[in-house]
Formats: C-alpha cells, sequence, structure tokens
C-alpha cells in the first residue's frame, strides 16, 4: 500500500526548510517534522490549501467505487446492514464543533454523530470561561486579532485569526437563537468580562459553566432533529480510507460499541472529525476522560498533516486536591478547572507565605497569557519546594464570588473550602493542545472526505499559544464553514453498498478469554501511567533537548514492550477493545508533541526549553509532520490493509 502523504510532496510548497529530523530515529521513524518556511512568504490560509491540495471542483476526479446499488442524493433513513451503517455524513465527537457542524448538514442529509461516552462528555462540558466575540462598541476586531497573536507569540495566522474574529460574534448570536442563556448585566445587554491576554471585556459566559450551557442547547436541537442519529458509547478505531492515486480518500468510520463490544462500521460520503484533544498524555489534566487523543492519532495513521503539535497549553490554575481542608477520597480521574475569568475578575496569585509573585515574572501580572503565567507559578513551586499556588478572589464581594462563579465556589465548599473566605490551592495541569490534524479555513484536510474541527484541528488561529476563550469561538466558526465544502462534497460523492467488504474487520479479543484479557488491561493501565509520568517529568511546562531525547527513547521502549506483551499473551493486530485502544493512540501522541518539540530551537509560547531560551525570528515557523512508510508500531498503523480504488 501507499503510505506516503501524496506522491508530489516533496514539492508542498516547503521552500527553504529551516529544519527537518526523523521523528524517533532508526528503525522506529513514523513520521517527518518540518519547520516550514512558507509562514515569511504567503499565509497559511493560502499555502494551506495548496498544501492540502483540496480543490473542489477537481473532487469528480476521484470517483469512489460504485455498483449498482449506489446512488447519489441523500440517503432518506439510517442505512443499516447488519454492523454497517450508511449516512450521508458521520460526525466523530459529540462536543460543540461536532453538534453545530451536525445541526447544518442535518439540512442536507443524514447525520450520525459518534460519540465516545454520553453526548455531554466532551471538553465542551468543561468549559468554564467563556466565548470571546466582540460584541462591545468599545471594542473591535482588530484588538481582538491583536490580543490573539501576541498571545500566539506571533506564530499565529493573520487570515484565520481574522476570520474568527470577524465571524465569531453572529455564531454567538446563532446560539442565542437555538437557546443558548448568557449572562446579561443590569443594562440588558450581554455581560462581558475579561480574561487573561484580553486588552477589552469580550467574554461571553454563563456563570462558570459556559460550555455546559453551550452543550445543553446544541443538545436540545440535535434531539429534536429527525436527521441526526446519535451512537453514544461508541469508540472510533480508525478512519477508512483508500487510496486514489496520489489522493487519500475518506469512507468512513470504524467503531466498537463499548457496551456490546460489537464493532459497528460506519461508511460516509463526508466525515468530520471533532473529537476534541489529548490531554490524558499528561497524568493532571483538565480534560474529560474521553480526552485520549484518538482523532489526532487517527487522522495520523490515516496519512492526515499533523501540526504544532510542540504547543501543549498548560492551565496555569487547575485545584489543587493537596490544598484543600479535606482531601478528596478517591483520585479525580480529571483536574478540576479554576477557570481563567477568576484572575479577570481580579484573582490574585500567591505563594505559601503569601507574597505575590506575577508582577516579578510579567508586567500584566495575573492577567498575563496563560503560557506566562503557568511558567511562573512553575518557577515558584521548584524554587520553593512546594505543591501549589493560591489564588485569592476572597476581597471581592461576597454575592459577587457567588453570583460568577458558582460551580467553583459550590466544588471548593465540598472538600471544606470557602472561596469568598480563604485563598484556592491551584497547580498547572495540561489543558489544550493547540496543535493537531492541519485544516484550511474551510476545515478541510489533505485527506478527500475528511474535514475538522474544535481542538483536534490546527487552524492557525492559536499559534504558538491559545488566548483565552478563543477555542469555543474557533470551534463555532469552523464547524460553520466546514458545512458548504462537505454538503459540495456530499453531492458528487456515491455511496456503494459494497464498501463495507473493502476493509477486514477489527475484531474484539473476546476469545482470549476473561483471564488473559484481565492481564491486558492491567499491563495496559500500567503502561499508560508509565507514558504520562514519562511526559510529565520531560515534556512538561519546562523542557530541555536531553530529556526530551531521553522521553523520545523511552516512549519508545515501553510502546514496544507494552506491544511485545499483548501479542505474546494472544492479541492479534486487528483486534481492538477500549483501553488498549486508547493505549496505542496516547503513545502516537506522545511520540508526536517531542517529535515537534525536538524539532524546535527556539523558545515560543508554549514550548519553552533551557536550551534555546530566547524567540528566534528566523524560527517563526508552524511545525509539519508528514506520515511516513515506517510505520512499525501498533499505534502507528491502520489496523486495516488499505485498498486502492
Amino acid at each position: 500500500m501507499a503510505t506516503g502523504i501524496a506522491s508530489g510532496s516533496g514539492q508542498l510548497y516547503l521552500r527553504e526548510p529551516v529544519y527537518r529530523r526523523s521523528s524517533y530515529g532508526k528503525a522506529h521513524c513514523h513520521s517527518t517534522v518540518i519547520l516550514s518556511g512558507m509562514q515569511n512568504q504567503i499565509h497559511w490560509s493560502s499555502w494551506i490549501s495548496e498544501l492540502l491540495q483540496v480543490d473542489r471542483s477537481n473532487y469528480s476526479q476521484c470517483q469512489v467505487k460504485t455498483n449498482r446499488k449506489s446512488h447519489r442524493g441523500t440517503i432518506k433513513s439510517c442505512q443499516r446492514e447488519g454492523s454497517t451503517r450508511y449516512f450521508d455524513f458521520a460526525v466523530i465527537g459529540s462536543g460543540i464543533a461536532g453538534l453545530r457542524y451536525a445541526l447544518e448538514v442535518a439540512k442536507h442529509g443524514t447525520v450520525a454523530v459518534i460519540t465516545k461516552a454520553e453526548p455531554h462528555e466532551s471538553n465542551t462540558n468543561y468549559a468554564q470561561g467563556g466565548v470571546s466575540a466582540v460584541l462591545c462598541p468599545k471594542d473591535s476586531v482588530e484588538s481582538h486579532m491583536k490580543d490573539t497573536i501576541v498571545a500566539g507569540a506571533y506564530l499565529c495566522d493573520e487570515e484565520t485569526v481574522r476570520v474568527v474574529c470577524t465571524e465569531g460574534p453572529e455564531r454567538i448570536r446563532e446560539l442565542i437563537a437555538m437557546g443558548a442563556s448568557f449572562d446579561h448585566g443590569e443594562d440588558g445587554n450581554l455581560h462581558l468580562a475579561r480574561e487573561g491576554g484580553h486588552s477589552h471585556c469580550r467574554i461571553v459566559h454563563a456563570a462558570d459553566m459556559t460550555g455546559r450551557e453551550i452543550g445543553r442547547a446544541l443538545l436540545e436541537a440535535v434531539v429534536k432533529d429527525p436527521n441526526i442519529y446519535v451512537f453514544q458509547h461508541h469508540f472510533a478505531i480508525d478512519l477508512l480510507t483508500t487510496q486514489d492515486g496520489s489522493d487519500i480518500v475518506c469512507h468512513g468510520i470504524d467503531t466498537i460499541n463499548t457496551e456490546t463490544q460489537e464493532v459497528i462500521r460506519f461508511i460516509s460520503k463526508v466525515t468530520l472529525l471533532a473529537s476534541g484533544g489529548a490531554g490524558h498524555i499528561y497524568p493532571s489534566t483538565t480534560n474529560p476522560p474521553v480526552a485520549t487523543g484518538d482523532g489526532i492519532a487517527m487522522a495520523h495513521r490515516a496519512q492526515a498533516v499533523i501540526s504544532n503539535m510542540e504547543f501543549v497549553q498548560f492551565h496555569p490554575t487547575a485545584l489543587a486536591d493537596e490544598g484543600l481542608p479535606i482531601r478528596p477520597s478517591n483520585a479525580r480521574e480529571n483536574a478540576f478547572l479554576i477557570t481563567e475569568a477568576v484572575r479577570g475578575d481580579g484573582g490574585i496569585l500567591y505563594n505559601l507565605d503569601m507574597e505575590r509573585f506575577m508582577p516579578s515574572y510579567d508586567e500584566r501580572a495575573e492577567l498575563a497569557p496563560r503560557d506566562v503565567v503557568a511558567r511562573s507559578i512553575d518557577d515558584q513551586l521548584k524554587k520553593r519546594g512546594e505543591e501549589y499556588v493560591l489564588l485569592d478572589i476572597s476581597h471581592k464581594p461576597k454575592e459577587k464570588i457567588l453570583s460568577h462563579f458558582p460551580n467553583i465556589a459550590a466544588e471548593c465548599l465540598r472538600y471544606g473550602l470557602d472561596i469568598t473566605q480563604q485563598p484556592i490551592p491551584v497547580v498547572p495541569a495540561a489543558h489544550y493542545m493547540c496543535g493537531g490534524v492541519r485544516a484550511g479555513l474551510e476545515g478541510e484536510t489533505n485527506v478527500r472526505g475528511l474535514y475538522v474541527a474544535g481542538e483536534v484541528a490546527c487552524t492557525g488561529l492559536h499559534g504558538a499559544n491559545r488566548l483565552a476563550s478563543n477555542s469555543l469561538a474557533e470551534a463555532l466558526v469552523f464547524a460553520r464553514r466546514a458545512v458548504q465544502p462537505s454538503i459540495d462534497h456530499m453531492n458528487i460523492s456515491k455511496i456503494d453498498h459494497s464498501a463495507s467488504n473493502w476493509w477486514p474487520r477489527p475484531v474484539a479479543p473476546l476469545l482470549l478469554g476473561d483471564t488473559v484479557l484481565n492481564k491486558v488491561i492491567r499491563r495496559t493501565r500500567e503502561a499508560r501511567k508509565e507514558l504520562q509520568s514519562i511526559m510529565w517529568e520531560y515534556v512538561g511546562i519546562v523542557r530541555s533537548t536531553s530529556r526530551l531525547t531521553l522521553a523520545e527513547t523511552r516512549i519508545i521502549e515501553l510502546e514496544l514492550k507494552w506491544e511485545r506483551y499483548l501479542f505474546q499473551h494472544g492479541w492479534e493486530p486487528t483486534m481492538v477493545g477500549l483501553e488498549a485502544c486508547e493505549m496505542r493512540n496516547l503513545f502516537c501522541c506522545a511520540k508526536l508533541v517531542v517529535s515537534s518539540a525536538l524539532s524546535r530551537h527556539e523558545s515560543r509560547g508554549l514550548h519553552y526549553t533551557i536550551d534555546f531560551p530566547h524567540v528566534e525570528e528566523s524560527k517563526r515557523l508552524p511545525t509539519v509532520i508528514f506520515p511516513s512508510q515506517l510505520n512499525s508500531s501498533w499505534s502507528s498503523r491502520q489496523l486495516h490493509k488499505q485498498q486502492i480504488c
């Protein structure tokens, strides 16, 4: 099979590449990392359409296999043949991006929303702060753009930034029209908060549960839509792709129903990947348990281009359970987020001696961008040998605190802490992937029929560091922008009911028996903890070349050791189970992060290395990862063999 990105990938307009290296060295190389020299010459969005070779007028050149059962137009209902489902659109993920997209494309065809757990369980549900949008007469698109680019350490694509900052307000109005309820001030207008890195009040919010409110409104609309079918507890395994000449084409997705262990295949004309991030490559993350990098890993295995994976955002203020009066009885699956809005509302950071420290690190103090605040806290903890710092909002009126942050107040009170009287113990935790599957201005990827939106995508908006509350805005804008090209693609595509037989089917490992399965699961959980420990120890907030190199070696060794254990116990490469497949995705994403970090010989935004502590203008370039033909590990190759059209 052909595993290169495209036959012409050597001429992907990467003029004067600054750096090229083998990702994992020797026999373990899986991809090529390039610091692209295009950034200083033309816009990301202009280049990306050429790089990704997306030209809608040429879609007809790649005809999917057809037979007499194939038909154009929409599939009128959810068609099912055994364990295969046929849809016009398949959406992987039930967060803000996936649901918003589904509601639009459902006007033109049938939609499968495939979600790993319950539909509400996504990063959107845990987004506290709000959505950034220019809705105040004193604010401007130019000001929002400037704040975004400054926070992104000047690695943002200006055209992408302008698109999001310009179209964001209309996306907010659409949410309100759909029934989303946001906070209003005494004057009857939307209450706009301010967060770190923003020069104006522009954060639309619903107290400190904004994501939950948006998710509620979207899910209610989805449930009412007769063209949308939600498949919960369906874990996405791999994208179904074929190769047509130099083009990779996506035809759907394989999943496993984690409640019944049945493998379900979805054949679709268009697929949207909106599966969120990969926070669980680290031991402490604000992300929900479902955020194991599945979308990024699947796209990488399907030969999609990946970009900027070195930029992992650590939220500076997650609740530090060690500092609570009453410690939680059980370890949390994900850290509890203390929203940026607390600092935006006047919260002050202190060390344990109640010394305010942020002014000594940055003139913006607590309102500095997240990367600055997280590094400052990390420095304080290491210098003082302490486990957490304190975030104090208690000097504000009690009624204001409780009205703005009811969820945080209630969570802290469960453990004996009254935030209206006491400071909150906080510590940085992995929070957001600024990198991901590379996308153009319409969410297109280099894989035909595959679009991306939300945290799984790298659109160029965030650059080297995401500005607070820009993520929900980006998800809304790109979910909407992907709609028309998706409809266009659907209209010239065909569904072949024999397509389900083009790829061998994955199988659940039930034949191994409970004893062996329990051993495999136990070893997988141990490997997961080991991987997370390596990532925190060597690929955290402050990095070095030697530590990154050591991480690279240890991750490869751990992965091969884990795979060897599975296969020695009867596991086959086509076997699939939730924990094993999550583990292969975590390995894949961890290697992408380390490889990208090693390729950047400067400190920019979220990537800080003591070996190259300064920003280098000549290296103001995105990293680009192309899949290679040396896919030697299970985590880096698709379970099935690609078929050729």
